[in-house]
């Protein structure tokens, strides 16, 4: 068991989120009970996350994606009200992590999914550094065939834009709604850029550039780091540990 102050100071000397500049506030954003014995994680703090950790005895919940976002509607009202709703009669606490859980070199979202698909972070590029680039492990004659070996490792389907067939080398990727570094990937020397999503230009600049382009999901890409930063920080702090995967097909 641990107060929740010694969770917050704990996440954020991990993550140091003073660092960045972020589209909304890192680190507690709903205060709950003082003690917590189990920490729940998820990548959205979506109603079906909050139900699904009251229901498992959560004392706090840790996303990626936390419930204040710049410039949206200050008003608690619909969706808004029933999450805050359900936290605050349960005590719940909220911790969220955005940019700093994405950049973190060991934990985070690019870290971890790399870790899983095979390859490491060679070099940074992009908006403060969030893009990582480096070798593949083998060259890939094919888009198709990074693309299958992408799906069979995350479990879903992509959406792929071809370049010009060179083969593949070197690949830059950045999880999430990162298709705006998809300019700075080509431009860092990327053969292919990966990353959650896709909107229209992408696929021309593909064309146009030779570069190739997987979109493999933006929650598909955000699952690993929430779940390496909640194992660790539950270890150091003696607390029980449960990852609850909310399916979304984005």
């Amino acid at each position: 068991m641990a107060h929740r102050t010694e969770l917050e100071r704990l996440l954020a000397a991990t993550l140091e989120p003073t660092r960045f500049k972020d589209y909304g506030p890192n680190g507690l954003q709903v205060e709950g009970r003082d003690q917590i014995r189990q920490l729940v994680c998820g990548v959205t703090a979506s109603l079906a996350l909050i139900d699904a950790a009251i229901e498992s005895g959560a004392d706090a919940i840790l996303v990626h994606h936390g419930l204040f976002w710049r410039g949206q509607d200050g008003r608690v009202t619909g969706w808004m009200k029933q999450r805050l709703a359900r936290l605050l009669t349960n005590e719940v606490n909220l911790f969220a992590y955005h940019l700093p859980l994405d950049a973190h070199p060991e934990l985070g979202n690019n870290a971890q999914l790399a870790k899983h698909l095979g390859w490491a972070a060679e070099g940074r590029f992009g908006e403060q550094d969030l893009g990582c680039i480096g070798a593949l492990p083998a060259t890939y004659e094919s888009l198709e065939a990074l693309g299958s070996h992408v799906e069979q490792r995350l479990g879903r389907a992509t959406i792929q834009a071809a370049g010009d067939g060179r083969p593949l080398k070197r690949v830059a990727w950045c999880t999430g709604g990162a298709q705006g570094y998809f300019e700075a990937a080509i431009a860092a020397g990327a053969d292919v850029f990966i990353t959650g999503e896709i909107s229209e230009p992408q696929a021309h600049y593909a064309a146009e550039t030779g570069v190739a382009f997987i979109a493999a999901g933006h929650h598909a890409t955000e699952r690993y780091g929430v779940q390496a930063l909640g194992r660790q920080v539950a270890e150091q702090l003696g607390l029980q540990y449960r990852f609850i995967d909310i399916s979304n097909p984005a």
